[in-house]
């Protein structure tokens, strides 16, 4: 009934048209010179506001609770997906599968221009990251102790991603292309036009890929009658194919001076095909092999997302004084579908077809209020209403003949999951001098039902939390800065962590939910110093995570060598280090940015079978040069690498990546792009699980080694150019 109340309001406040323009969510550092006039609404800030430029524009740019690094210049994702565009981002890691992680901690929520997003939730949202194109994003802004203006969710804090804007007058816009090997390309064109009180905009692209993948399992599990370890070998190749689509259309109108009203309609999916084969050996107590299967297998994924959103904004009497309101209603579908034939040895063999299904409704409600006050201080206040519907169907048959499957009971169950939040938060900025802070409160109920309506259980959780936040920034001297900060985070569990039935992956691996699951919260520290002079600017930040009832996967042996892996709480988990970022340059044409972080990690390992805490300690760093050789002609190499990482169980290898860029400049308008992703080869996951009880290898590889041609076309608008190469240097961030 909630639910069904909150998409009632939301039709009734959204204008006739709908969508959106990028409200501000976030405030910036209140700044010491004079107040300046209001802004009209033609003129106000079209993303997450809260950026501070005070060096040149090749410098990164900070504040005093994010920071902002600039991706239209990055020219590995200009031919890339999202997760090609993050893996050059500080601070921020995505693994082979395409999960993302900040500063170690795998509980990342991800935006879009200030908005969460349900493409990037849940299910199958690795998979959306790697296959939705990088072409739209300006900028990412990243937030790993965010203020209390924005939702608690995520232990590591927000990934922002700022698209691409266009507010010149009349008609402006570009076309794009790319092409790479094995019949992979992506392309697309977006344009806008201005005039008068009227902006219309809109972009569309997709993206074609076609990509490899192996994997290989080495499993021991120990037999306690027999004192030993028994051994099983698996490996499977398989290849995806499929393509991404992203479309959105925009309008914004100014009413008057004071008062805009902007709609916005948007879709982004995929789909692709999956075929492989997987061959299996499994070993008896005195080492023989006992029992094989070679196993084909088929299936089809696709995730679709739908969002219709509504802003109004008014610009109210006095500098930085607005009032904002946001209304969105979306859409998100999951499935995955497949097919297998097993060959097995010496069982018979089998047919069977098992799937997964999710589909998301999701309505939000926010108003925002922001102040200027007597002596530079700003005060902002709002509400955040979202209610969201989750239902799951998991399905699995099995026979001996394609035509005689039979319903697997095991495999087959539907789970509803419904959850409203209802918020409210204050935040308030004020400089003494060279010092100045910002502290603030967020209060939220959340109200729970849960539906395993296969097997008639019902649950329900409702509570009530404080996350508050607290900002400290001082200026030692005109190049250098000390900040300090502090904020409360949850990691509030997924829909389908809390689902007990095992969902099926293949026959030796099994996932299920658990319904006992408890949010886990965590309490975050850092403390930051900044130098700045002229191009040169380079930071250094030192940070500690404290977690309670912490969320993690555990895995464990059913019988066989077959695994079950599940969700539970732990009892506290600690981690924290020290990142140390610099950007600059070498030559007047050559620039860089480095970055390095030392991770530590201590894990409560009493219920995993182990005594004690287990703690490691972890090196990754990233760099990227810029060679700006001609003036039409650019070169740009970047790369990472990763250490070895504690997991709960045991602990995944070292990885790295190298990739290479060259840009050639026509004119004004015409720009061709040859990028090489992974020229090394050596992109690759390796996990391993080491307990008392079990030992497993798993090593990911997936052939993202490719080169691609591609170019840019800007059209309208006079003369246009596109922005120098600043990579690594961020934007302003509103």
């Amino acid at each position: 009934m909630r639910f069904k109340l909150l998409l009632a309001a939301t039709a009734m406040i959204m204008p006739t048209g709908v969508a959106m323009a990028q409200t501000p969510v976030a405030q910036a550092p209140a700044s010491t010179a004079a107040p300046k006039p209001a802004a009209k609404p033609g003129e106000a800030a079209t993303a997450v506001e809260g950026v501070t430029v005070t060096s040149d524009s090749t410098a990164m740019r900070t504040s005093i609770d994010r920071r902002s690094y600039s991706v239209a210049n990055d020219l590995s994702a200009r031919t890339g997906s999202i997760s090609d565009a993050l893996r050059n981002i500080p601070s921020v890691e995505v693994d082979v599968q395409g999960n993302v992680s900040l500063r170690g901690d795998p509980n990342v929520t991800i935006m879009i221009d200030g908005k969460p997003s349900g493409m990037f939730n849940g299910d199958g949202k690795a998979d959306a990251l790697q296959q939705l194109p990088a072409d739209q994003i300006d900028r990412v802004e990243v937030m790993t102790n965010p203020s209390a203006a924005f939702r608690p969710d995520g232990s590591a804090g927000v990934i922002n991603l700022i698209t691409k804007k266009n507010a010149k007058p009349g008609t402006t816009g570009s076309i794009r292309a790319n092409i790479g090997p094995d019949g992979r390309y992506n392309g697309g064109i977006s344009g806008s036009r201005r005039a008068g009180k009227l902006t219309l905009s809109g972009d569309a692209g997709y993206r074609f890929d076609n990509q490899e993948f192996s994997q290989t399992v080495e499993r021991a599990v120990f037999d306690t009658p027999s004192q030993t370890f028994v051994e099983s070998r698996q490996a499977a190749k398989f290849e995806n194919k499929g393509g991404g689509l992203n479309l959105r259309g925009g309008l914004d109108y100014d009413l008057d001076k004071q008062n805009r009203l902007s709609t916005e309609i948007r879709y982004r999916g995929f789909s692709f095909d999956t075929e492989g084969v997987e061959t299996f050996e499994g070993e008896n107590v005195a080492g023989a092999v006992n029992r094989a299967f070679r196993r084909a297998t088929m299936a089809d994924m696709s995730r679709k997302n739908a969002a219709i959103t509504g802003d109004w904004r008014r610009q109210l009497k006095g500098a930085e004084h607005e009032l904002a309101a946001h209304v969105e209603y979306e859409l998100t579908d999951f499935s995955r579908d497949s097919r297998a034939f097993a060959d097995n040895t010496p069982a018979a063999d089998e047919y069977e077809v098992y799937g997964f299904g999710s589909d998301q409704t999701r309505a939000n409600f926010k108003l925002d209020y922001t102040r200027s006050l007597p002596g530079e201080s700003k005060l902002k206040a709002g509400v955040d209403l979202e209610a969201a519907r989750n239902e799951y169907d998991n399905h699995g048959a099995r026979g001996p003949t394609p035509g005689g499957l039979i319903v697997d009971a095991n495999r087959t169950n539907r789970f509803l999951y419904d959850q409203n939040v209802y918020a409210a938060y204050l935040t308030y900025e004020k400089p003494f001098g060279d010092f100045t802070v910002q502290g603030g409160l967020r209060l939220e109920q959340v109200e729970i039902e849960t539906s395993q309506v296969t097997a008639n259980l019902k649950g329900q959780n409702d509570y009530f939390r404080a996350y508050p936040s607290l900002h400290m920034g001082y200026k030692l001297s005109e190049t250098q800065t000390l900040s300090a900060n502090y904020s409360h985070r949850v990691q509030r569990p997924q829909p389908q962590d809390l689902n007990p039935y095992p969902i099926y992956q293949d026959p030796q691996n099994y996932f299920a939910g658990n319904p006992n699951l408890k949010p886990q919260e965590t309490h975050s520290y850092e403390l930051g110093y900044q130098y700045r002079k002229g191009p040169a600017s380079y930071l250094a930040t030192a940070y500690f995570r404290q977690s309670y009832k912490a969320v993690t996967s555990v895995t464990r042996d059913l019988g066989g060598g077959v695994l079950l892996t599940t969700r539970e709480n732990l009892g506290e988990s600690r981690n924290g280090g020290l990142e140390l970022v610099a950007n600059g340059k070498l030559t007047p044409k050559i620039t860089y940015n480095v970055s390095a972080n030392a991770f530590w990690n201590e894990i409560d390992a009493n219920a995993l079978g182990f005594t004690g805490t287990r703690s490691g300690t972890t090196l990754s760093g990233r760099a990227n040069v810029n060679w700006q050789v001609t003036p039409k002609d650019f070169l740009q190499i970047n790369g990472f690498t990763s250490g070895k990482r504690l997991t709960p169980q045991g602990y995944r290898e070292p990885h790295q990546m190298i990739n290479l860029g060259y840009r050639r400049k026509m004119n004004d308008k015409l720009s061709f792009v040859v990028t090489a992703n992974d020229v090394l080869n050596s992109f690759k996951d390796d996990s391993i699980i080491e307990t008392p009880l079990l030992r497993d290898r798993t090593e990911r590889r997936p052939k993202v080694r490719a080169v691609f041609f591609g170019f840019t076309y800007l059209f309208g608008g006079g003369k246009q150019r596109e922005p120098g190469f600043d990579f690594g240097g961020a934007q302003v961030g509103g």
